[in-house]
C-alpha cells in the first residue's frame, strides 16, 4: 500500500476516526478552478481525494458526474491535464490522491506509461470501476512497479468468495458500492426498524470478509448522517455526486466571488465529515510553493474523450 494512504488510515484508526474520501472530476467546474476546489476540500477535512478522469461514456455514473465529465470535456480537458493537476496539488499538499477512471482509456494510453505518469505526478493509487479481478493482470504489474495502489470494487451482490479474492488483490482499500446501480443512487434503508437494512447487512458481511485492507463505502451518500450511518461497519466513506451537485450550484447559480465559493466548498466538506462547520479544527491552508517544472515525459495526449470518471 502506498505510504501516504497507509499512513492516513493508520492515523485515523489510532484516533478512532472514519476516513472521508471526496471525488471531483478533473476539469470541473472549469479547468481554472479544479485545483482550487481540490485545496478547498482538502482544507475542509478530506482524508483522501479521488480525481476523476473525464470520460465520454462513464457507465457507472449517475447524472451529476456524467454532466461533470461532459462539461470538462467541452472545456477541452485532457488526461495530461489531470496529471498536471495531480502534480500541482502534490507540490502543496500531502493528502493522498487517487486517480479514478475507466479501463479503456488506460489501455489506450498504455498501462505502463499511464502508471509511470500518475506516480511521477504524485498520485497514490488508481481506481478503475470496470476492472474485474479476472482482468487485473492488465494493470497490476504496472501499478506495483510504479508504487501505486489499485482499488477494486465490491457490490451487494458480490459473492463471499469473490470479496475475499478482491480483498487479497487490492492494494490501498476495498471500495464497497452501497447500492446496485449508478453513483448518487438513493440508498435503500429497509422498512423494518427491528431488522438491519439490506445495505447494513451487506456492509456487515463485507466487514467480516475484508481483512487485508481498509473497507470504504460509497455511492448514494448525501449527508453527514448518511456517512456516519453507513460507515459504522467500514473504515470510512466516499462522497462524489453530492459534492459535484454542490459545486455546480455554487458556480452556476450564485454570483459570488471565487473566495466565497471556495469557502462554501470547504464548509460543505467539513460538514460531511463532522456534521457542523465548527465541531473540529479545519486543516490548515496548504503550504504554497513554487511548482516544480514537469519532466518531459508528460507528453500532450489530446482531448480526453476516453479518460475515465467517477
Amino acid at each position: 500500500m502506498p505510504d501516504r494512504l497507509a499512513d492516513t488510515f493508520r492515523a485515523l484508526r489510532e484516533r478512532d476516526e472514519k476516513a472521508m474520501g471526496l471525488f471531483l472530476t478533473s476539469g470541473f467546474p472549469d479547468p481554472g478552478s479544479t485545483l482550487d476546489v481540490l485545496h478547498a476540500i482538502d482544507r475542509g477535512g478530506a482524508d483522501f481525494i479521488e480525481l476523476g478522469m473525464p470520460f465520454s461514456d462513464p457507465l457507472a455514473e449517475g447524472k451529476p458526474i456524467q454532466r461533470a465529465s461532459e462539461r470538462a470535456l467541452a472545456h477541452g480537458a485532457t488526461l495530461d491535464d489531470a496529471f498536471e493537476t495531480v502534480h500541482r496539488f502534490r507540490t502543496e499538499s500531502q493528502t493522498p490522491l487517487l486517480m479514478m477512471g475507466y479501463l479503456n482509456p488506460v489501455l489506450r494510453y498504455g498501462p505502463a506509461r499511464f502508471c509511470e505518469q500518475a506516480a511521477e505526478a504524485g498520485a497514490d493509487g488508481l481506481i478503475l470501476p470496470d476492472l474485474p479481478p479476472e482482468e487485473g493482470a492488465l494493470v497490476e504489474d504496472h501499478t506495483r512497479a510504479a508504487g501505486l495502489g489499485l482499488v477494486y470494487l465490491i457490490a451487494p451482490n458480490t459473492p463471499d468468495a469473490r470479496i475475499r479474492e478482491i480483498d487479497h488483490r487490492a492494494t490501498g482499500f476495498v471500495y464497497a458500492v452501497s447500492v446496485t446501480g449508478l453513483t448518487g443512487s438513493r440508498l435503500d434503508d429497509g422498512t423494518d426498524d427491528d431488522q438491519p437494512s439490506p445495505v447494513e447487512a451487506y456492509l456487515k458481511r463485507a466487514r467480516h470478509l475484508v481483512q487485508e485492507n481498509p473497507l470504504l463505502v460509497g455511492f448514494g451518500i448525501q449527508s453527514h448522517e448518511d456517512a456516519m450511518r453507513l460507515s459504522r461497519h467500514t473504515d470510512g466513506f466516499i462522497v462524489g455526486s453530492a459534492l459535484i451537485r454542490a459545486v455546480r450550484k455554487w458556480w452556476d447559480e450564485r454570483d459570488a466571488p471565487a473566495t466565497e465559493r471556495l469557502e462554501a466548498v470547504e464548509a460543505f466538506a467539513h460538514h460531511l465529515k463532522y456534521g457542523t462547520s465548527q465541531s473540529a479544527p479545519r486543516k490548515s491552508a496548504p503550504r504554497r510553493e513554487q511548482s516544480a517544472p514537469r519532466k518531459d515525459t508528460l507528453h500532450a495526449s489530446g482531448p480526453a474523450t476516453a479518460a475515465g470518471g467517477r
